[in-house]
C-alpha cells in the first residue's frame, strides 16, 4: 500500500464517521508564539481543545505536515543515521472537542490499524498510563488485546500536557511488533520497553485522552468536557506495511534518493556514510521544501535561521559526496513533482523554492571551501585526546561561523565524528561579543531618544493620569500636560489627549507644535514611555513655567502637511506589499520597512533582482488600487479572529488580544497600528524610486506618492530637459540623439584602433637604419609616439614584430597627462644573438634617468627627464650594434 494511500484511507476512515476533515495547517504556526513550528497535528486545535475557540464541528481530522527542527525537538544530528528521524514528516490525527472519549477512540485505532490497513492484531502491542485503569479495562472489553500485551509506563511515556498548567491527561500508544514469528511471544515489562527503546517495536499511533485540567499546584481537576488528540506517523505506518526496515525506504522516499543518485551519479547504497549522506539529502529536501513553500526564508535568526541550517547540512552532505555544485535544489524539485498532488502549494511555488533553494546552495558553496580548510587545520586527524587537542576552541568555532557560515551544530557534528568536542560556552561568549558590538555601534548611530532615557525625571503636573491618542481622528487637539520634563536639548511633554504619532510599525514619529500661555514648542520628536507617549521638542518662544501648580492648558497642533504625506506613504506600503505577492508570489513577506512623510521604503524575503516588467507590474497594481479610491477600513477586532480571516501578521512581532486591522476591501488586509488615508485615492500617484539588494535573500524598493511622486517626475523631465539641451535635440527626441552619439562613438574608436595598430596617427619617426649583428643586419627603428595607453603601445609592437622580418624597436609613448614611457621590442631572431629587448630598454632609460626590464621580445621603462628622449631613441642604435658585437665575440 503506498503512502498516499494510506493517507487518503486514513481521511476517508474517519470522515465517514463524522470527522470534519481539514487542510493541513501551516509549518509556522499562526497564533502560537510558543513554537517555531507546527510539530504535532493539534497544534492548529489548540484554541479547541483549551475550550477557548468555538467551533461548527465536535470531530476532526487531518493529515499535518510537521518540522521538528531546533528547540527541544532538535534531532538534526540523529536524521540520517536512525531509521526514524526526521525533520519533515506528516501526522495523521483524529480529534474529539468534547464528544467521543476513550472508548471510541480505542476502537476507531485497532479498527482502523487491523480492518482497514490489515496489520496483524498479534504484533499490536499497548502501553498506558499505570494510572490509567479505565483504558486498561477498555483496551480489553473493546479489542481483543490481552492483558498480557498491554504495560503500564509512567508520565514521560505515557502523561501529556499542553504546558505546566492547563489540559492534560493519559495517553495510550499503539506499538508494532518488528520481530520474525519464530522468536516472537510474551515479554515482562523491562523487555517491552528495552525493546522499545531499541525500536524493535514502532510506535504507530499515541492516543491522547484530554481529561484534566493542571493547576498551579500540581492538582489534577477534572475537565466538564474531555477531549481526544492523536497523532499517528504516515511514514512509519508505511514502513511497516510495505515491509522495508527504514522510514527512508518507504515508496515516498524513492524518488528523492533516485534524485540523489542523479546528481551523484552513482546509486544509494543504504549501507555506510554514503548512505547517511544520501538520506540527509533526502530528508532535509522536504524541509526545506515544505518551510519555503510556508513563508519562511533563510536569515540568520528563528525561523530562518533553522531553515539555513538544515540547507547548509545538506549542503555539507552533498560535499562528503564529492558534489561542488548545487545538488539540494534537484532533489528539492523531486519533492516538488511528488508530492504537489497532496499539497499544490509546492506546484504554486515552483520558481520560489528551485531558486531560493539553489542561491543558497551556491551562497555556502562559495565559502564552504575555506572553511572545511580551516576546520582541518583546527581538528587534525589523530591529534592526542591527553594533549586536550581535542577541544575544538569557541573562538575557532565562532570563526567557522561568523566567516565561513557554519551553523555550530555543524561544527559539533564534524567535530564529534573525529572524536573532538567543541567550548560551546567560550562560542556563545563570543558570539555575544559581537552582538554587543552591534548594540553599541547602532547605538553610537541612534541619536533619537530611546525609551530607556525617558523613565526618570518627570514632574507630574495634571491630576488626570490617564493619556488618550486622538491621532487617528484629531490633528488639532486642546488639552492638558500630564508631565514635564527637560531633555539634553529642549523638554519632553505627556499630554492628556495626545494627537502625535510615536514611531512604531515603521511609520516615523509625527512633528507639529505645541502653544501654550506665552510659550510655544517645536515638536521634533515622540517616543514610548511605559504605555504613555512623550513629545520632545525645543522651545521656539517664551519659557515654561517648570513650577506651575495650576494646569497647563496647551493646544497641540500635528503637521497636517507631514501627516498626509506619511499617510499616503503608509497605505501605499500595503499595496505594494499586496502588489509584491500578486506579482512574484505569496511566498514573499515583509522583512521591515519605513513610512516617512517624504518616502516609504519596504523591504521583502526574495532571492533575485525584479525584472522590469515586474518592476512595472507592481507600480501599475498599486496605481490602479490608488485610482479606483477604495475605501480604506480600520477597526480593532480579536487578534485570533482577524488571522483566521486572513490579515496578514509580522513573523516575530508580538500582538495584543484586541488588533487594530487596516483592510483595503478585495486587496490587503493586515494587523497594523499607523496611520492611513480614509481613501486609496488621496494617496494620487505611487512611482517606484529604486529596487536594490540589502542583504543575502532581501530586496528593497524605495517610492514615493502623492506631491512626492509629483516632485519626483517633475525632477526626472528637468534632467531630461538638460540632458536634451546638451545632446542639442527635443526632449522627445533625445534618447534617439544619444544612441546615435553612440553609435558614432562606437564606430570612431574603432577607427582609431585600427590606425594606432597599423602604425597610422600619432607616430613620428626619429630614426630608421640598417645596423649590424653577428655578422648580417637588422633593421632599427625609433620612435615617438602619442598613445592612449600603454596597451596602445603594445598593439603597435605585436604589429612591428609580425611584420619586421629582423628588427628592433625603441618607442618614446607619450601618454595622457604628459607621462612619457619607453618601450623596445626584439624579433625572434635577434634574441639568440645577445639582442634583447630588456638590455636594450635599461641601457636606453638609462639617458634619461629611468629604470625598466621585462621580457625579451617586449620591455618597458620609465621617463624622469622626457626632454632627452629623441637623444636617447638615437642612443638605441649604437645599443644594438654593441649587444650585436658582444655576440660575435
Amino acid at each position: 500500500m503506498t503512502t498516499a494511500e494510506i493517507r487518503s484511507k486514513f481521511l476517508e476512515f474517519f470522515r465517514a464517521r463524522g470527522h470534519e476533515v481539514r487542510p493541513s495547517s501551516p509549518l509556522v504556526p499562526v497564533d502560537d508564539p510558543t513554537l517555531l513550528f507546527t510539530n504535532a497535528g493539534m497544534v492548529q486545535f489548540k484554541g479547541e481543545l483549551l475550550g477557548v475557540v468555538d467551533v461548527p464541528f465536535r470531530r476532526a481530522v487531518t493529515s499535518q505536515k510537521c518540522v521538528r527542527a531546533g528547540g527541544k525537538h532538535n534531532d538534526l544530528e540523529e536524521v540520517g543515521k536512525t531509521s526514524r528521524h526526521h525533520t519533515f514528516f506528516e501526522m495523521l490525527g483524529n480529534f474529539s472537542f468534547g464528544d467521543y472519549f476513550k472508548r471510541d477512540a480505542i476502537a476507531y485505532a485497532w479498527e482502523f490499524l487491523t480492518e482497514d490497513l490489515g496489520l496483524d492484531p498479534e504484533r499490536l502491542y499497548i502501553s498506558i498510563h499505570h494510572s490509567d485503569d479505565e483504558a486498561y479495562d477498555l483496551w480489553q472489553e473493546v479489542t481483543p488485546v490481552p492483558a498480557s500485551r498491554i504495560f503500564r509506563l509512567g508520565d514521560k511515556d505515557n502523561f501529556w500536557q499542553m504546558a505546566d498548567t492547563g489540559p492534560c491527561g493519559p495517553c495510550s500508544e499503539l506499538h508494532y511488533d518488528l520481530r520474525p514469528e519464530e522468536v516472537r511471544g510474551d515479554l515482562t515489562q523491562e523487555e517491552f520497553e528495552d525493546l522499545t527503546e531499541q525500536g524493535v517495536f514502532i510506535e504507530l499511533w499515541n492516543l491522547v485522552f484530554m481529561q484534566y485540567d493542571r493547576d498551579a499546584d500540581g492538582t489534577l481537576n477534572p475537565l466538564p468536557a474531555p477531549s481526544i488528540d492523536t497523532g499517528a506517523g504516515l511514514e512509519r505506518i508505511a514502513t511497516v506495511l510495505q515491509g522495508v526496515d527504514s522510514n527512508y525506504h518507504i515508496d515516498a522516499f524513492a524518488p528523492l534518493l533516485d534524485a540523489v543518485a542523479d546528481a551523484i551519479g552513482r546509486p544509494y547504497e543504504p549501507e555506510g556514510d554514503r548512505g547517511v549522506s544520501y538520506r540527509v539529502l533526502a530528508d532535509h529536501a522536504r524541509a526545506v521544501a515544505f518551510l519555503l513553500a510556508d513563508g519562511v526564508f533563510p536569515s540568520s535568526d528563528g525561523r530562518g535561521y533553522v531553515l539555513r541550517r538544515i540547507l547548509r547540512r545538506a549542503v555539507r552532505h552533498a560535499w562528503l559526496l564529492g558534489r561542488r555544485d548545487p545538488t539540494l535544489v534537484a532533489v528539492v524539485e523531486s519533492v516538488i513533482d511528488s508530492m504537489s498532488d497532496v499539497y499544490p502549494e509546492l506546484e504554486e511555488q515552483r520558481d520560489h523554492l528551485l531558486g531560493t533553494t539553489r542561491a543558497e546552495e551556491e551562497r555556502f558553496l562559495s565559502t564552504i571551501e575555506g572553511g572545511m580548510e580551516r576546520f582541518e587545520q583546527v581538528t587534525p586527524r589523530g591529534a592526542s585526546t591527553d594533549s586536550g587537542a581535542s577541544v575544538v576552541s569557541g573562538s575557532d568555532a565562532f570563526k567557522l561561523y561568523d566567516t565561513f557560515g557554519f551553523p555550530l551544530d555543524l561544527t559539533q557534528l564534524m567535530a564529534e565524528e573525529r572524536g573532538y568536542t567543541v567550548d560551546v560556552e567560550a562560542f556563545e561568549a563570543a558570539l555575544e561579543e559581537q552582538r554587543e558590538r552591534s548594540r553599541a555601534d547602532r547605538a553610537q548611530s541612534d541619536i533619537r531618544l530611546e525609551e530607556g532615557d525617558l523613565m526618570e525625571g518627570w514632574r507630574t503636573v495634571s491630576s488626570d493620569g490617564e493619556q488618550r491618542f486622538l491621532g487617528y481622528q484629531e490633528l488639532d487637539v486642546d488639552t492638558e500636560v500630564l508631565a514635564v520634563r527637560p531633555t539634553e536639548d529642549g523638554v519632553a511633554l505627556q499630554l492628556v489627549d495626545n494627537p502625535f504619532y510615536a514611531e512604531g510599525g515603521g511609520q516615523v514619529s509625527d512633528t507639529g507644535r505645541v502653544e501654550g500661555q506665552g510659550w510655544s514648542l517645536d515638536v521634533r520628536d515622540a517616543a514610548r514611555v511605559g504605555d504613555r507617549v512623550a513629545i520632545l521638542g525645543v522651545l521656539a518662544d517664551g519659557a515654561l513655567a517648570e513650577d506651575a501648580e495650576e494646569p497647563l492648558r496647551v493646544r497641540a497642533l500635528v503637521d497636517a502637511s507631514a501627516r498626509r504625506d506619511t499617510q499616503r506613504n503608509h497605505t501605499a506600503t500595503h499595496l505594494l506589499h499586496a502588489a509584491l505577492r500578486a506579482t512574484l508570489g505569496t511566498h514573499v513577506v515583509q522583512r521591515g520597512s519605513l513610512v516617512a512623510p517624504d518616502r516609504l521604503r519596504f523591504d521583502f524575503a526574495y532571492t533575485a533582482p525584479m525584472t522590469d516588467e515586474e518592476r512595472d507590474r507592481v507600480e501599475q497594481i498599486v496605481n490602479e488600487g490608488v485610482w479606483a479610491d477604495h475605501v480604506v477600513n480600520t477597526g480593532e477586532r480579536p487578534h485570533e479572529e482577524a488571522v483566521a480571516d486572513g490579515a496578514m501578521a509580522l513573523f516575530g512581532e508580538k500582538y495584543a488580544d484586541v488588533v487594530r486591522v487596516v483592510e483595503i476591501p478585495g486587496l490587503s488586509m493586515e494587523l497594523c497600528g499607523g496611520t492611513h488615508v480614509r481613501h486609496t485615492g488621496e494617496i494620487g500617484l505611487f512611482k517606484i524610486t529604486s529596487e536594490s539588494g540589502v542583504a543575502a535573500g532581501v530586496r528593497r524598493i524605495e517610492a514615493v506618492t502623492g506631491p512626492g511622486a509629483f516632485g519626483h517626475l517633475g525632477q526626472q523631465g528637468a534632467r531630461l530637459d538638460e540632458v536634451a539641451e546638451i545632446l542639442g535635440s527635443s526632449a522627445g527626441n533625445a534618447a534617439a540623439r544619444a544612441r546615435q552619439l553612440i553609435d558614432e562613438k562606437r564606430e570612431l574608436e574603432t577607427l582609431l584602433d585600427e590606425l594606432r595598430s597599423s602604425g597610422g596617427a600619432g607616430e613620428t619617426v626619429v630614426m630608421e637604419e640598417d645596423v649590424p649583428v653577428d655578422g648580417s643586419t637588422t633593421a632599427y627603428k625609433a620612435v615617438r609616439l602619442r598613445a592612449r595607453n600603454a596597451a596602445d603601445v603594445r598593439k603597435w609592437g605585436d604589429v612591428f614584430l609580425t611584420a619586421a622580418g629582423s628588427g628592433v624597436a625603441v618607442v618614446a609613448a607619450e601618454l595622457p597627462g604628459d607621462k612619457h614611457t619607453l618601450f623596445a621590442f626584439a624579433t625572434d631572431d635577434l634574441i639568440g644573438k645577445g639582442v634583447r629587448a630588456d638590455a636594450v630598454v635599461r641601457e636606453v632609460a638609462e639617458v634619461v634617468g629611468g629604470k625598466g626590464g621585462g621580457r625579451p621580445h617586449m620591455a618597458q621603462a620609465g621617463v624622469e627627464e622626457p626632454e632627452r628622449l629623441d637623444e636617447a631613441l638615437r642612443v638605441g642604435r649604437a645599443v644594438v650594434e654593441r649587444l650585436g658585437r658582444g655576440a660575435d665575440a
